[in-house]
């Protein structure tokens, strides 16, 4: 770990102070400073300590002073140690009245680092209560020499774009308006409850017009989406609506050289328009006009390394930051950005009712029960007759959607007599079956049962309490004779389903997109969705079941889509929201809740993990605003033979930036101390309570 620097190294280096900084002008990279007028390097450090995590300065070699430019890549000496760092700044003399070290090397002249995307990274920092350090991490992509020697610097000549009208805005009547505003150079802010289209190209081809508007404006765009499925069907709109040449993908997943080929490209404006996974939304493109989202509610959009920022708030401090407009589009409204257009800091996009209604399929809603004289083949697949006879009618004019929300075989079993779940014997994890053949295993511990009894009744016997994808798939193949079965989840996902009759059985988000629209789908086991103990319960099942049902085709062409086991004798919001197809109408009644009970997004929230002794040790240290609440601490599970406990603090939205400000420093402070076992801080997590 690196040591904070002592002695003499300890003069070397200085802080450059917000106030300092504020006093000198930004310069852009390309104005080839020199070591005779710019001789001092402004230096991020990348430490990984967070009471380190300022700026340095360090002497400029006049071997180096061409390469160091703002932005670049360099390597530093700091604390008996060469560690890389960006250059942030280039000045004409040294705050520091002490002995500068010089820098080691440049490692790239190139300016990989943008004065607008650090502001979005201060930022988002400053949030989320993290350091710079960790937010260009996760901003700026490893460096790959071989890539950034292949491609040319000089920009290509871009073709003209094809000629068309932005037909996908049609449905809304406000839909004109903003794209005028985004093409005049302007900075609307919206929420788009997109109409659904049965093929799946409704939603990409709106993201791709309005990318469109901010590229005739001579701007360009940021699109995020949640998956590698997504960007695929983005980017195929992308060159229908733009033409060739002007639109490049960046993801994690693309390999170091072919994602810093794509970012380069953004960054040397080979490209206007960026389509990608969360690793896109820090892409440097140039004169950025619109930054847009897609299914806000995906938690795929959540960033699961420190500070943990949400694509949502990245791209709003990138439009706050560089003026760009702003789009979040979805089937549905997440709780966030719902309060977001309460506060009017987004504006509502929508279609008229009419307009949606004759977009969406027909829904029903079917309990549980069984005809006793339906085929037995029928009755072991728990299909609701009405779920079979919808099916089955179906299947004679295309392809049938099935979703489970479960993967696996038979992933929970229980008691035959008594119904308790049954629990392995070594830690009570939940007993599954993997497969039709052999005996049960933990899902926790991988242990398998050979000899299971049950504590309660004794019964030996076991049966299946929930059941998985690969189950349903074997099922439904008995119960539809001849047709054909395919399974989309966990290790295959299908990028598009087969032509003609089929049935496709899919868990969550793996559903495959039908050339021509489903004629039905049948959303199964709809209570283990709505049952699960977690605050987003409702909008997160909502927000599956409308993606689902969206693939399929309008009632006016006989689409249906059958709810399976979900409450019929009580008024279940999520449910009512999709037999009515208004996600609306549920954000707002879950926002209007949450803001009873005080509980995020209407009020800042952080979670602290940790061992009891450090929670209860970092509380005595926290100055919370005068709304501060302190809920715990609670265990949270263990981390090998350490029990782990978790606590919430909460404050009202005002106090939220001073909040994030005491936890930064309560960050800083255990790391000065070189704490063993540090608190983690999470601020504004999607779901506290898992």
């Amino acid at each position: 770990m690196t040591q904070e620097p002592e002695g003499e190294e300890a003069e070397q280096l200085t802080l450059l102070t917000p106030r300092a900084a504020a006093r000198r002008p930004r310069r852009l990279a390309g104005e080839d400073p020199t070591s005779e007028t710019l001789p001092v390097a402004l230096v991020q450090v990348d430490t990984g300590l967070a009471h380190l995590d300022r700026p340095f300065e360090y002497l400029v070699p006049t071997s180096m002073a061409e390469g160091a430019v703002p932005g670049a890549r360099v390597r530093v000496r700091f604390a008996g140690q060469d560690l890389d760092g960006f250059v942030l700044d280039r000045r004409e003399a040294a705050e520091h009245t002490g002995r500068l070290a010089p820098l080691r090397r440049v490692v790239s002249g190139e300016a990989v680092l943008t004065p607008d995307v650090l502001a979005a990274a201060r930022e988002v920092a400053d949030r989320y209560a993290g350091t710079l350090g960790d937010v260009l991490r996760l901003a700026v992509p490893p460096r790959h020499a071989a890539a950034e020697k292949a491609l040319v610097v000089e920009a290509p000549e871009r073709e003209p774009l094809p000629e068309r009208e932005p037909a996908a805005w049609d449905p809304y009547p406000a839909g004109s308006a903003f794209l005028s505003r985004v093409r005049e150079g302007g900075d609307p802010r919206a929420s788009v409850l997109v109409v659904p289209g049965h093929a799946g190209r409704d939603w990409p081809v709106l993201l791709a017009e309005a990318a469109r508007a901010a590229v005739e404006g001579g701007r360009g765009a940021v699109l995020v989406v949640p998956d590698h499925r997504d960007v695929v069907r983005v980017e195929a709109a992308l060159v229908e609506v733009l033409g060739k040449g002007r639109a490049t993908r960046l993801t994690a997943d693309q390999g170091p050289q072919a994602r810093y080929t794509a970012f380069l490209k953004t960054l040397r404006g080979h490209v206007d328009v960026v389509i990608g996974t969360r690793a896109a939304a820090f892409a440097p493109v140039h004169d950025l006009g619109l930054v847009a989202w897609w299914d806000d509610g995906d938690d795929l959009l959540d960033e699961p390394r420190a500070p943990y920022p949400h694509v949502r708030e990245v791209l709003l401090a990138r439009s706050r930051a560089e003026g760009a407009a702003a789009l979040a589009a979805g089937h549905t409204r997440s709780v966030a950005v719902a309060e977001s257009v309460e506060r009017g800091v987004l504006a509502a996009v929508e279609a008229p009712r009419t307009a949606v209604r004759a977009a969406v399929p027909s829904v029903r809603v079917a309990g549980e029960g069984h005809d006793a004289d339906r085929d037995p083949a029928v009755a072991a697949a728990h299909l609701p007759s009405v779920a079979w006879r919808t099916a089955k009618e179906a299947l004679t004019h295309g392809p049938v959607l099935v979703q489970v929300p479960r993967r696996g075989y038979l992933p929970a079993l229980s008691c035959q007599t008594c119904r308790r779940p049954a629990r392995c014997r070594a830690c009570a994890g939940p007993l599954g079956l993997p497969g039709p053949q052999g005996p049960p295993g933990c899902r926790w511990c991988g242990r398998v049962e050979t000899a299971f009894s049950c504590p309660s009744c004794g019964d030996v016997r076991l049966r299946s309490s929930v059941v998985g994808a690969r189950r349903t798939a074997e099922e439904l193949g008995r119960a539809f004779p001849g047709v054909p079965v395919e399974r989309s989840g966990a290790g295959v996902v299908l990028e598009a389903a087969g032509p003609g009759a089929r049935l496709v059985v899919s868990t969550p988000g793996a559903e495959p997109v039908a050339p021509d629209g489903y004629a039905a789908a049948l959303l199964l086991d709809a209570w283990a969705l709505l049952e699960r103990p977690t605050l987003t319960a409702g909008e997160e099942t909502l927000r599956r079941w409308t993606a689902a049902a969206a693939l399929v085709r309008p009632a006016s062409e006989g689409g249906r889509v059958v709810l399976a086991g979900a409450p019929t004798d009580v008024s279940v919001p999520a449910v009512e929201a999709l037999v009515r197809w208004d996600p609306a109408w549920f954000a707002g009644r879950e926002l209007a809740e949450r803001r009873e009970l005080s509980l995020p997004p209407t009020a800042r929230m952080a979670v602290l993990t940790g061992s009891r002794a450090g929670l209860e040790a970092a509380v005595a240290e926290l100055s919370l605003p005068p709304s501060g609440t302190v809920l715990g601490p609670l265990p949270h599970g263990t981390r090998g033979s350490e029990e782990r406990w978790r606590l919430i603090v909460t404050v009202q939205p005002g106090e939220g930036q001073e909040l994030s400000r005491e936890l930064a420093a309560l960050r800083a402070r255990a790391s000065a101390r070189k704490d063993p076992d540090p608190v983690t801080v999470r601020v504004d997590p999607p779901d506290p309570t898992t």
